[in-house]
């Protein structure tokens, strides 16, 4: 699904993050680590939001560098603190993500009915919670036709049976050719997600392990 091939980040002469060789297959992936360990840089990189030196596959087709335009066409992401201008509503970004990522409207408002947020959908995002606002990020991510999904702190902010809800759409996603790199400091069962692997951020790297 995924390869990287010499990456390396820099935040001006400081090494973030830097991974000679890696393949992720498709599937349902848990990335733990450390707070300031790069979970979220590695995240960034491969939504195209950071630059670094390398290359990142997907597909074993659309290189980020050459391909970029098809390679973030692929690729979702939902930050783990979101912000969104307040003068826009939930209908609003919905709508935007939609034309631009050939959405489903319709799926998408389901998906805000299933979360309990429909009923805000026309009022302006300064009104919101911020679980509220976790859950429509997390809906727009899930708009479009992705390859794979990233999901920075999916779980937080939001209450238990959102959680249940979450995971479900995980599964379902997945069950129709979806993968998903999911990092979370919250314990996840068995029940709620069958992960594929494992990726683990620490000493300036990223490397898989069995979970």
């Amino acid at each position: 699904m995924l390869e990287f091939n010499n990456i390396q980040k820099y935040y001006g002469s400081y090494l973030a993050i830097k991974v000679p060789l890696l393949s992720i297959t498709n599937g349902i992936w848990w990335m733990k680590g450390e707070n300031g360990s790069g979970k979220t840089t590695f995240l960034k990189m491969i939504a195209g939001l950071h630059p670094f030196t390398g290359d990142i596959i997907l597909e074993n087709k659309f290189s980020i560098k050459k391909h970029r335009k098809h390679f973030v066409r692929l690729v979702n992401y939902a930050e783990a603190e979101p912000l969104y201008p307040s003068f826009l509503t939930a209908k609003d970004l919905v709508e935007l993500y939609c034309e631009t990522n050939c959405g489903d409207l319709q799926q998408a408002e389901d998906l805000l009915k299933q979360l309990h947020v429909y009923d805000a959908y026309h009022q302006r995002l300064g009104s919101y919670s911020s679980g509220m606002i976790k859950k429509v990020s997390l809906v727009l991510a899930f708009i479009g036709h992705p390859k794979i999904i990233l999901l920075d702190e999916p779980l937080i902010t939001i209450d238990a049976k959102a959680v249940d809800t979450i995971c479900r759409i995980i599964n379902d996603k997945y069950k129709e050719g979806t993968s998903f790199i999911i990092t979370s400091h919250q314990t996840l069962h068995k029940d709620q997600l069958q992960f594929s692997g494992t990726l683990i951020a620490e000493n300036k790297t990223i490397y898989t392990t069995g979970i």
